[in-house]
């Protein structure tokens, strides 16, 4: 019988060997292209000594084609759970030094048993992706694998934070995870996702692109908006995920974590005033406002890259997280279109999922005119938004800085909508559309007999804007409850959002709503 010595020494030769992954060469090989291994990702995310691996010598369980003679101890993937700035969170780090990174079923089951864990327990699961996709050697297994991961993806979907990181490729059935989970991060240069590579797409459609103008980390910021946030190397993604997570709660049954703020929330911000132009066709950047009331300026912004004229994020007002929806009219003068719909709607939910409450700050025209809008589904995702925001149950606040007209206002969470409070900055504008808009439809026929069309027009504006286009016909009717001055904005929001702590509301039972798709 082995004494104790030697059954320690046997643990420890096994620690080492699972540690090495796919072997000394291989990893040489792996840091060399400018990326850490999948263990230096999970130290490097987790704090100091607080990571425990959870399957730490599980192996494949396949025999065909030479696989017998290919098991590394944990299979491709590290999971295990710890603490992120001392908040327990699971997480699981694919290993492409091991067999690429491949999934087989055991690798899913581990990550399935981690995700399991998290959500019993109350606690994000983050994913640091860097894999070859299914393991061919396995067929039909490793999908039945990859199906067991988009299930409980599904089924803990708002109910506890779902974070994807990828640091490598990230191809075919690999994606659906990442895009199921509530933020996908990427590191630029050496990672990308696509369903079907460069090599089908040429084979079958005979296109000649390359892995990073198909899935790069920039085609996804700007053009498909897959990927809420990208980043120049490992180390700044897993930072961006750590920053993420504090803006967020454990669970869906608690609120986000409470940041200590020094901020005199009574202050008041003269800079504000200056903001917004009184002329309703110059362009501003929405920005400015959202980082003056932010505490100390900070605003953690969501896919800044892709439907700029939507700006969605989260700050803190007087050290409490707040989701932010706001028009942006320095981008397509605010317009909302079929990008900004889809865009707007999912951080909605996201946040109301969450109990992050909402802040808009609106300056919209209308939704963006054109064939391509129209034949692209306009109405259908332009419905998102009011779906959205009349199913959000979450403190919800709106702020019209400026134009508010039209179908547009009736989706950026008017009184209507159930809209909690609704403020107006003396520019604001509340009108079925523009002045110059609405006189050639109301007065067509007093332009058509004017000796002076010119004069009569520009009469008839000033007195449909006097009348129509300000806040304070709203105001009247108690659709906006306050007409404040821009500097008073972060005093106002505070003591509004703090009125609504406690604040229930719900909607009928339901299996689930039909949001229009």
């Amino acid at each position: 019988m082995s004494n104790g010595n030697e059954l320690f020494l046997k643990l420890d030769q096994l620690n080492a060997e699972a540690e090495a992954g796919g072997g000394k060469d291989k990893l040489e090989k792996h840091k060399a292209s400018g990326k850490m291994t999948a263990r230096e990702r999970l130290a490097a995310f987790f704090d100091e000594g607080t990571f425990e691996e959870i399957g730490k010598f599980v192996v494949h369980r396949c025999n065909d084609f030479g696989m017998d003679k290919t098991k590394i101890l944990g299979d491709g993937v590290v999971t295990g759970f710890g603490k992120v700035n001392g908040r327990v969170v699971y997480a699981f780090a694919q290993d492409f030094t091991s067999i690429g990174g491949s999934l087989s079923l055991t690798h899913a089951e581990k990550i399935c048993k981690i995700m399991d864990m998290a959500a019993k327990n109350g606690a994000p699961i983050v994913g640091l992706n860097d894999s070859g996709g299914a393991r061919i050697q396995e067929g039909i297994t490793a999908l039945a694998g990859y199906s067991e991961i988009f299930l409980r993806n599904t089924i803990y979907s708002g109910v506890i934070p779902q974070i994807s990181a990828i640091f490598g490729p990230c191809a075919g059935g690999a994606v659906y995870s990442p895009a199921i989970m509530d933020f996908i991060l990427m590191t630029e240069k050496t990672s990308y996702m696509y369903i079907t590579g460069p090599q089908v797409i040429k084979s079958v459609t005979s296109e000649d692109v390359d892995h990073e103008t198909l899935g790069g980390a920039n085609t996804h910021m700007t053009r498909s908006g897959n990927v809420h946030l990208a980043c120049k190397n490992d180390t700044e993604t897993i930072n961006a995920v750590k920053e993420l997570l504090s803006y967020l709660p454990q669970n869906n049954k608690e609120f986000a974590p409470y940041d200590i703020c020094n901020e005199n929330p009574d202050k008041i911000i003269p800079e504000l005033n200056n903001i917004v132009p009184t002329n309703p066709k110059t362009p501003y950047d929405i920005k400015k406002i959202i980082k003056l009331l932010a505490d100390n300026g900070k605003f953690f912004e969501i896919q800044p890259k892709f439907a700029m004229n939507m700006v969605v994020g989260f700050i803190r007002l007087n050290g409490k997280t707040v989701g932010i929806i706001a028009n942006q009219p320095a981008w397509l003068a605010g317009c909302l279109d079929i990008n900004s719909s889809d865009k707007c709607a999912r951080f909605v939910r996201t946040c109301d999922c969450f109990n992050i409450p909402l802040l808009v700050l609106e300056d919209v025209p209308g939704y963006l005119p054109g064939t391509n809008q129209e034949y692209g589904g306009i109405i259908r995702h332009g419905a998102k938004i009011i779906y959205a925001f009349a199913e959000a149950t979450v403190p919800k606040i709106t702020v019209i800085t400026r134009k508010a007209y039209g179908g547009a206002y009736c989706a950026m969470n008017p009184r209507h909508l159930r809209g909690d409070y609704v403020f107006a900055y003396p520019t604001a504008e509340i009108s079925v559309m523009g002045p110059d808009g609405a006189i050639n439809i109301v007065f067509r026929k007093e332009l058509d007999k004017s000796d002076n069309p010119a004069e009569t027009r520009q009469k008839l504006v000033n007195e449909y804007r006097d009348k129509f286009a300000n806040p304070y016909k709203g105001a009247n009717l108690g659709y906006i409850d306050a007409v404040i001055k821009p500097e008073e904005t972060r005093k106002i929001l505070i003591k509004a959002f703090e009125t609504l702590e406690n604040k229930e509301d719900q909607n009928p039972w339901k299996k689930h709503g039909n949001i229009p798709l």
